[in-house]
């Protein structure tokens, strides 16, 4: 069965058409609401897709990386497929949407970082301000393929207070396209809107999508629940990717999550290749990255 999309997601989102498709949904579908939960540093809003009615709340988001902006293409083309399915009583992979709709309360941010994605995605920024920041940022380069920092040189996923200061002895020391961790945690918009949105509605788990190597992060120093390592592997099951229980790194999401609710947080590394990897790839990530989101109804 092939579901109707309306979306434009064959090929990679400026901030312009996200929006647009947003709102096409939004027009389209009753069964979501469409939250704004802060704006990035030029402004634009950081948008929250609600969908369902269920007990279990479970968190979603893609795009903390500009140059891994296929994670929102991928996100989107979920959403339509879910709200095709609610609309027209039709299973996905055998799965009766109404009951995941009954049994989870989704929410989803498709683009964590809009201005990053745009700057990759649709060029240098009208605002003189913002284009002279970035190039010098990138050395005067208009190459920007390997950005995956805010507009302002930040690493958004390495933002929060989860060991942060082991991330700022061994990570840039200014602003960069990649991995400068900020002169603090939590002082960039983008990643206090997913802080502040997580500590609101206190999710019962969290997921967070990156490109690239297959493979599934979900332990952080110890402090994940048992029930983390079964949720994992059923995932690993369903998508061929690779769980993976501890990493070096400090100051994610996910690391955080798990800190501090001591939860099952997992972080997805969509896909095999070299960063921003291909729009061509868009089909066969999806239907890797399919088995996971509806494995959340059974694990």
């Amino acid at each position: 069965m092939r579901l109707n999309r309306i979306i434009h997601d064959e090929r990679f989102y400026t901030f312009r058409q996200f929006e647009e498709d947003l709102f096409t949904l939004q027009a389209t579908y009753p069964q979501f609401a469409l939250n704004t939960i802060g704006h990035s540093i030029m402004g634009r809003p950081i948008y929250e897709v609600v969908i369902g009615n269920g007990a279990q709340h479970i968190h979603i988001n893609g795009s903390f990386h500009a140059h891994e902006s296929i994670t929102t293409n991928v996100i989107m083309r979920f959403i339509n497929d879910y709200l095709h399915a609610l609309s027209t009583n039709e299973p996905i992979r055998g799965h009766n949407m109404h009951h995941y709709f009954n049994e989870i309360t989704l929410s989803i941010v498709p683009m964590v970082n809009p201005d990053g994605v745009d700057l990759l995605n649709n060029g240098l920024p009208e605002n003189e301000r913002f284009r002279e920041l970035v190039l010098d940022i990138n050395n005067q380069s208009t190459n920007f393929d390997q950005w995956k920092a805010n507009i302002r040189g930040v690493d958004l996923n390495n933002q929060y207070p989860a060991n942060w200061e082991i991330e700022q002895r061994r990570k840039p020391k200014q602003p960069a396209p990649r991995d400068f961790p900020g002169y603090g945690p939590l002082t960039e918009p983008e990643a206090l809107a997913i802080y502040d949105l997580t500590l609101m509605k206190d999710f019962d788990r969290v997921l967070a999508l990156h490109t690239q190597g297959e493979i599934i992060f979900w332990g952080y120093e110890g402090l994940e629940p048992p029930i983390s390592r079964d949720i994992a592997q059923e995932y690993g099951r369903v998508s061929g990717y690779r769980p993976i229980q501890y990493v070096d790194s400090h100051a994610g999401y996910k690391d955080w999550f798990i800190q501090d609710f001591r939860r099952p947080g997992f972080t997805l590394e969509l896909g095999q290749g070299v960063n921003p990897l291909p729009i061509t790839d868009l089909d066969h990530i999806y239907e890797e990255t399919l088995g996971i989101f509806l494995a959340n109804i059974y694990v």
